[in-house]
């Protein structure tokens, strides 16, 4: 690096790097400054170049951190920063490719060394690094001064105030990217932190009241997904005059280290695709969801998810609560949008779980929304493509149909909506299906993949709980749809049976044998028995309140007759069977009147007739089914190693040495 273009191999010798990490202090009014920040810099392309960057670079990292408490360089280079920074905004205005270019260039060291600083060191020793002396002539004492404070406040500062333009986008990602690798410590600790300095200070002093227009502005970042300037945009001729520096920026340099690098973990692999069109709008949701997972101070909730949990429609004319400092106003119509395209990814989807759980204003507006569809589509997407999901991603996608099916409006409107030539579905052709019978069958599609895959009791019980929430509005539910809901009763009774056959050998067996331990079957049976009665309340429901409105679950109903036969007289399920076995006895008898060899047009017409006939009060009426999602207690301990896995796992964020990292496992997450 300096007044060169620089690669990864020339690195170690750089005659301007080795003089940064030496043992000589450097003034910040040194001419030095100039010729190292005057770099071009080819960027990585993979993880092999990033890990060869590392490496590179690790020795001076080492000196640095050795010498830096004597010589206070890494102070120097901060304080030149923060000069350049408060010019920022005029040199974007009057276009200063070069001011800001030297300022990018600066940082981008600063965060290159301060995430292996991070990685090397607890948060007390960093900050001894950050604090530098001055002395004055003739002066015995010292003043000293805490710079971390002042370089979080201007990285904020940075991003909510410098325009975004072709010439600012590269300082505008590097700034968003530092402030995620000065939060980084939590990756290098098993426990959650909370107490940490670097959260203080963003809670607290001259970072608070920037909390909501940052907030706000990661949001517009996500909602516009502005694309990395193309190669050249901000391309410096060579200078023949003076001292000859090259003032050239490499294409790459704006993105710093960002690439592909992908570990195993919880988070899904990465889109790099997808990442690098837009990766200042990538980095911004990383650092918005790690700034709301912050666990609260003491003292204080949490800032940033006080913000996202209040904030409003631009359209909502209403007064903001005097109680909540951090409220703001963007528009939802663009907000809806951007969810609506960007779910293919983890933290598109905990993004939007996150504002439907905690933020009132947005649920109330999705949820009055007339194109729903938009939204609930790509959510079933990652639901049926489970296979290639990571746990964490399902469960998301599952809790958001859960709290969106707690509201009726949604669940009638479901069924109203009519969607054509569904091409990912791959067991059936889908020429014509509502959305609410595809939900169905993507729920059922789920559960059955979890009863012979994960076998996730957790699962089961929110994919049932949707289509409980949903099943008192069931509308002309499609043929296919309810033949899945008998067919997966019919697995759930087989399952039965093959548990209590399997407990009644095993019992038998023990009476010959008082040496080997049984095996707890009666745990499987009680467990396949809450499925089973869930199943039944579930179909109950339907036939309880919209019976008239779904001739064809009555037909699957009626040609699956003989799957019910055995729970009638079940202690567990008698009460939930009677009208089960009710609407059974009822319209076979009104076929059996009808004659044989009946058509299934005839069978579906005498069901239709049949419903209007059937009087309502011979139907045992039970409570609704209703079930709301609670969050876990101590919520912190699965959204913080799941965020930061999401973080780790980016296609544009920074390498981090795996056998560094202590928050979670590379295999197992």
């Amino acid at each position: 690096m300096g007044a060169n273009s620089s690669s990864i191999s020339e690195l170690p010798e750089n005659e301007y790097l080795k003089k940064l990490s030496g043992a000589e202090p450097i003034s910040e009014n040194d001419p030095f400054w100039n010729q190292l920040l005057s770099f071009s810099f080819t960027t990585p392309t993979n993880s092999a170049e990033l890990k060869l960057l590392e490496e590179a670079t690790i020795s001076v990292c080492k000196s640095l951190v050795e010498k830096n408490p004597r010589t206070g360089n890494l102070g120097s280079l901060i304080k030149v920063f923060l000069s350049r920074t408060k010019e920022l905004k005029i040199s974007a205005e009057c276009q200063n490719h070069l001011f800001i270019w030297q300022a990018h260039n600066a940082l981008f060291i600063i965060c290159c060394l301060l995430k292996v600083f991070i990685s090397r060191m607890s948060e007390e020793e960093l900050q001894l690094h950050f604090t530098y002396e001055e002395k004055t002539p003739g002066s015995y004492g010292t003043e000293c001064e805490d710079l971390i404070e002042e370089l979080l406040c201007c990285l904020i500062q940075l991003i909510v105030e410098i325009p975004l333009l072709d010439i600012t986008y590269s300082i505008s990602l590097e700034a968003v990217t530092t402030l995620v690798v000065f939060l980084s410590c939590q990756l290098f600790h098993k426990e959650i932190l909370r107490e940490s300095l670097i959260h203080k200070y963003l809670m607290h002093g001259r970072c608070l009241p920037y909390t909501s227009r940052l907030v706000k502005t990661l949001l517009y970042n996500f909602i516009r997904q502005e694309r990395s300037p193309p190669p050249g945009t901000h391309v410096f001729q060579q200078q023949t005059d003076g001292g000859g520096l090259l003032y050239g920026i490499a294409s790459g340099v704006a993105t710093g280290l960002r690439t592909v690098f992908t570990l195993g973990g919880v988070g899904s692999k990465a889109t790099p695709q997808l990442e690098q069109c837009s990766p200042l709008a990538h980095q911004s949701l990383l650092l918005l969801l790690v700034l709301a997972n912050l666990t609260d101070a003491p003292d204080t909730p949490n800032p940033y998810r006080q913000a996202i949990m209040s904030f409003k429609n631009t359209q909502d004319s209403s007064a903001f609560s005097s109680s909540n400092p951090h409220a703001f106003q963007i528009n939802f119509n663009s907000l809806y949008t951007a969810l609506c395209e960007q779910q293919r990814s983890d933290q598109a989807t905990l993004l939007l779980y996150m504002l439907l759980h905690q933020n009132g204003n947005v649920r109330t507006y999705v949820l009055a929304r007339t194109d729903i569809e938009n939204l609930v589509l790509p959510i079933l997407e990652i639901l049926y493509h489970v296979e290639e999901r990571n746990s964490h991603h399902v469960y998301m996608a599952l809790i958001i149909l859960l709290i969106l099916t707690e509201d009726d409006g949604f669940n009638r409107s479901i069924h109203e909506v009519i969607l054509k030539n569904i091409t990912w579905y791959a067991e059936r052709v889908l020429t014509e299906i509502s959305l609410g019978s595809l939900l169905i069958l993507v729920v059922i599609r789920t559960i059955q993949y979890n009863m012979t895959r994960t076998r996730d009791k957790y699962l089961h019980t929110n994919c049932l709980a949707a289509l409980a929430n949903m099943s008192a509005q069931f509308r002309s539910l499609h043929q296919y749809a309810a033949q899945r809901i008998i067919s997966l009763f019919s697995l759930l009774s087989k399952k039965h049976n093959k548990v209590l056959e399997q407990a009644t050998q095993s019992l038998r067996g023990s009476l010959d044998s008082n040496d080997s331990p049984l095996p707890d079957y009666a745990q499987d049976l009680n467990v396949i028995e809450e499925v089973i009665r869930m199943m039944l309340e579930i179909i109950n429901s339907c036939l309880t309140n919209s019976l008239h409105h779904n001739p064809n679950l009555v037909y699957a109903l009626l040609y699956k007759r003989d799957l019910f036969e055995q729970f009638r007289t079940h202690p567990s399920f008698q009460d939930i069977m009677q009208n089960i076995d009710l609407v059974i006895s009822f319209f076979s008898s009104r076929l059996e009147q009808a004659g044989a060899e009946l058509s299934v047009e005839r069978v579906l017409e005498i069901i239709k007739q049949g419903a209007v006939a059937l009087p309502k009060d011979r139907l045992r009426k039970f409570p609704e089914l209703k079930f709301k999602y609670v969050e876990e207690e101590q919520p912190e301990e699965f959204f913080i190693p799941y965020v930061w896995s999401l973080v780790y796992n980016s296609a544009v964020a920074l390498y981090w040495n795996p056998q560094d990292i202590q928050l979670f496992t590379m295999d197992s997450g």
